[in-house]
């Protein structure tokens, strides 16, 4: 952990890299059957609870430990001095977003020469982040050939500024994460079942350390309801802990975070100079668990995190641990409206036996309003059977305003016919 006020290093030269986490097999699949989908999951637990002063302020730092205010030239010069800073993030949030990209362009002025990495991409579209960056490539063409809509399905929107950032000041850009089906393997049949050769480079990770454990088991805990291939009757976390299941679900997790911060340590290695950021899920950073305890295992210990905090959450009450620094945002809604454009407002994965596992419902959206359910499986949506997640991507981005799109569901058993009703362009709801 660095100071934040004091840097530790000139930052004239540093290069920074800053890795937009949280990958596509996690990104669809949310909780269940993803090792990793509880990063943006785990609910902020209660903890110290910060001045009321402090609570009147978007756009205010605050270090949880001492619940001190900090400046922003305080938080940033102290992010400069460090090897590694991670700023997390929710991957539906807008405003989650926009403090990312004031970060960056604020980091930025601090240390000109930047490589940003994103977790949002498999290592074998490097070529098409490279040729991005140099300005090769349309907005269209760059989604297409990533195979954004498949690999990570959140909201192009949402991460377009980061991605134009990076283009326009022609910084070089670096895909951080690897394979979704070497982190599906793990999670079927744990680390040591995979051969060395199909680990794509990755070392053996270090272990979880125990709260992390417990977290993730009340995360794997609450998904067991809506798992149709649990085998292992659970009821409480001491439980969990046991099964192999579970035992499984760490190691793929602990894969997924191992991969992260080998990247990141490779990226500085590489720039000696580095300021390598890594712009990740959030329970990716928060109380260390997870990328930087990896990170600390690799010899990289000067890293700072940063997370951004719903203003009402964090008066509610803050973990001391949670991050060297919060920044207090707006709670205007996870899944921000984009104009123009149809969403429905679910997580989905692939089901058990065909169709798409809904693993979230959106608060508010169009899914909500038609009585979708998470652990609904849909079959088909406007009579087309779907079979993978772009199937019904596809379908919902030619949804015409003021339609409806009927959906066949499977729940627990019971065939349901539901009716998404997308508004028109004049209603206000989006």
């Amino acid at each position: 952990m660095v100071s934040l006020k004091t840097p530790m290093k000139p930052t004239n030269k540093a290069v920074f890299v800053a890795a937009v986490s949280a990958f596509g097999l996690m990104a669809l699949t949310g909780l269940l059957g993803d090792p990793g989908a509880q990063a943006d999951a785990e609910p902020q637990t209660a903890g110290t609870v910060i001045e009321s002063e402090h609570c009147r302020d978007v756009g205010q730092w605050v270090e949880p430990s001492s619940k001190a205010e900090l400046t922003n030239r305080d938080v940033l010069d102290g992010a400069a001095g460090s090897r590694i800073v991670l700023l997390g993030e929710t991957h539906t949030s807008k405003e989650d977003h926009l403090w990312q990209l004031q970060t960056l362009a604020g980091l930025y002025a601090l240390t000109p020469e930047l490589v940003i990495g994103f977790e949002a991409f498999p290592r074998s579209v490097q070529p098409v982040l490279d040729d991005w960056s140099a300005g090769k490539l349309s907005e269209d063409d760059f989604l297409r050939e990533t195979n954004w809509a498949e690999v990570w399905g959140y909201d192009a929107d949402l991460y377009m500024p980061l991605l134009d950032f990076a283009r326009q000041n022609r910084i070089p850009m670096v895909a951080l994460n690897v394979d979704r089906d070497l982190i599906s393997r793990v999670g079927r049949n744990g680390w040591d079942a995979v051969p060395e050769e199909a680990r794509e480079g990755i070392t053996t990770p270090a272990a979880a350390l125990p709260a992390y454990s417990e977290s993730l088991a009340s995360v794997y805990l609450a998904a067991a309801a809506h798992r149709r291939d649990v085998s292992e009757e659970v009821e409480t976390v001491e439980d969990v802990l046991e099964t192999d299941g579970f035992k499984n679900f760490v190691a793929a997790q602990l894969t997924w975070d191992r991969a992260m911060a080998e990247a990141l340590t490779q990226s500085a290695e590489a720039n000696p100079e580095a300021v390598v950021v890594g712009i990740v899920g959030r329970g990716h950073v928060e109380r260390g668990f997870g990328i930087p305890h990896q990170l600390a295992d690799l010899g990289v210990s000067a890293v700072t995190s940063l997370v951004p905090v719903d203003r009402n959450r964090a008066c509610a009450g803050l973990e001391p641990d949670v991050a060297d620094a919060v920044f207090l945002v707006e709670d205007r809604g996870d899944n921000a409206p984009v104009l123009n454009r149809p969403r429905l407002g679910v997580a989905i994965q692939p089901g058990p036996d065909g169709g798409l596992l809904l693993s979230e419902v959106v608060t508010g959206s169009i899914a909500e309003a038609a009585e979708l359910s998470a652990g609904d499986i849909v079959l088909s949506a406007a009579g087309a059977d779907l079979k993978t997640p772009s199937d019904l991507v596809e379908i919902i981005q030619r949804q015409a305003p003021g339609t409806w799109l009927p959906l066949d569901v499977d729940r627990n058993g019971k065939r349901l016919t539901l009716i998404a009703k997308f508004p028109s362009d004049r209603d206000s709801v989006q």
